[in-house]
């Protein structure tokens, strides 16, 4: 998708366009609303004094800070100064945290103000300075901004410009800085909004981080490009969620958010009959959930599939089938294909290989790692992504797993899914994860991670029994275990690595 020449696209579109509008963009826990001519006059405020700090546009800014609309207008405040915007974990340690200042060479860093002691000497390293943001209006950027105007001469830029950085999750190595563009996060948007039928009168229920891809680019922009509202809750709550759906047109959600609701008796047809859009993503959605969630409510869980370097990829279709288990369908303006690792060569529909991406969401490399952008991304601008699957004989898109996440025993190519689907269907089995583990003999063998049902016990004889017999020898699971959860991180995506770390010395002796 084109994006319209403008002085600065992405400002232009989502924010410069409602200066002056009176209308809720931001319907707060407690009944209060911040209109859109509010939130634009904060941001301009706000873009006062990062310019009031040296940063001219093409500098980082820092931030980790908790959930607010300040740290919203935040974000906004620079895409019209110009600087590069770069969204922060609020969970990073200190001494994650000085990673990401210093790689990104950051002027300025805004944290909590319970933080700001703390990355005080980080910044003093790298020469940037730091600047608090609380919620409620707290903190010294907030009360500098008071005295500026709401008014900010909106920096030129390109649609080629950068708008963000965000980091990857590190699982493997050093964590990446992925360059966003104006142009990746606008076209995005745009895309997302006609696909899923977004309008002005939609109001969605937001209760994502934003400081992640999910939260801030996907559910944010795409109100915005609609010119909708959003319930700008701080966190997912339960009690909170329940009360403020009936007001809600749509809601964007990971599966822990579906599963807590599911678990409550007052989530029910009623409460939704009103809904528009249940959408699903930043980690697999399990087929049972799916089922469950359509029973309770009449409603079937729109899911997709999404990247920190892409933002979205494919969407199951709003009118259509909503396949379980599946992503969907490579969405308008994106071109996916399925290759083999080691050639690079397009495999036919069904097979499994690595899937890769191309089009407007494609971000623009990884910042100082030209080594690392050239062996992902491809000089015809196809994305190696890294995460494996297969396109089935209708075209819907299944993810199997990441790359790093095979498992080869023996000289076979296990895929982790595929016992996943087995030890899910046991008895007494709610969600499981598997991983390989070094073995004396196979080089890697299969562990399975099991975490019961409320109040089971799963039979592993009889599952291992079960498992035996729906698997060929070679990917049944040499041991099970059973924890009361699986490590995730906190979009709910499970984290294996932790798992293959605590689980890599079982057959050491055997």
């Amino acid at each position: 998708m084109m994006v319209t020449s403008m002085a600065n696209p992405l400002y232009d579109h989502l924010f410069g366009r409602h200066a002056g509008n009176e209308t809720p963009f931001l319907h707060l826990p407690g009944g209060g609303t911040i209109s859109y001519r509010a939130f634009v006059e904060t941001a301009g405020r706000f873009a006062h004094v990062i310019a009031g700090q040296g940063l001219v546009p093409g500098d980082r800014l820092a931030a980790q800070v908790e959930k607010s609309p300040d740290a919203l207008a935040l974000y906004a405040a620079c895409v019209q100064a110009g600087v590069v915007f770069l969204p922060l974990n609020t969970g990073y340690t200190v001494d994650e945290m000085a990673y990401f200042i210093e790689d990104s060479g950051a002027r300025l860093v805004v944290a909590s103000p319970d933080r700001a002691d703390a990355l005080a000497p980080v910044a003093a390293r790298t020469g940037a300075s730091v600047m608090t943001l609380g919620s409620g209006g707290s903190g010294s950027l907030p009360e500098a901004a008071r005295a500026m105007r709401p008014s900010f001469p909106v920096a030129a830029r390109t649609e080629d410009d950068l708008a963000a950085f965000l980091y990857t999750s590190g699982t493997t190595g050093r964590s990446k800085g992925a360059m966003l563009t104006q142009k990746n996060l606008l076209s995005n948007a745009e895309t997302l909004t006609e696909v899923w039928r977004f309008t002005g009168e939609d109001v969605l229920l937001h209760a994502l981080p934003i400081f992640h891809t999910h939260g801030l680019f996907v559910a944010t922009n795409v109100i915005l490009v609609a010119g909708g509202s959003m319930i700008f809750l701080p966190k997912f709550d339960l009690e909170t969620v329940i009360a403020e759906l009936p007001r809600a047109t749509s809601m964007m959600g990971v599966p822990t958010f579906y599963t807590r609701l599911l678990s409550d008796p007052r989530f029910t047809r009623d409460l939704v009959a009103h809904m528009r859009l249940f959408t699903s993503g930043s980690a697999p959605l399990l087929a049972d959930t799916h089922v469950l969630f359509e029973k309770r409510t009449g409603h079937r869980i729109l899911e997709r599939y999404g990247m920190t370097e892409t933002n979205m990829n494919t969407s199951n279709p709003y009118d259509g089938e909503r396949r379980a288990g599946t992503v969907g369908f490579p969405l308008p303006g994106v071109e996916l294909k399925i290759t083999d690792p080691d050639s690079g060569k397009t495999l036919p529909d069904g097979e499994i290989g690595v899937i890769e991406v191309r089009g407007s969401n494609v971000f623009k490399g990884y910042w100082g790692m030209p080594e690392k952008t050239a062996a992902e991304l491809r000089a015809d601008g196809y994305f190696i992504t890294g995460d494996l699957g297969l396109i089935d004989a209708d075209g819907y898109v299944h993810i199997v797993g990441r790359n790093k996440d095979l498992i080869i025993s023996g000289g076979y190519n296990i895929y982790p899914k595929e016992i996943e689907l087995v030890l899910d269907e046991q008895p007494g089995v709610l969600e499981s994860a598997v991983v390989g583990v070094p073995h004396p003999d196979f080089g890697e063998t299969v562990v399975g991670v099991l975490v019961p049902q409320a109040g089971e016990t799963p039979d592993l004889d009889a599952i291992l029994t079960a498992a035996g017999a729906s698997l060929a020898r070679f990917k049944h699971p040499r041991k099970l275990i059973v924890v009361d959860e699986l490590p995730r991180n906190t979009m709910g995506k499970v984290q294996k690595n932790i798992l293959r770390d605590r689980y890599q010395h079982l057959f050491a002796s055997t």
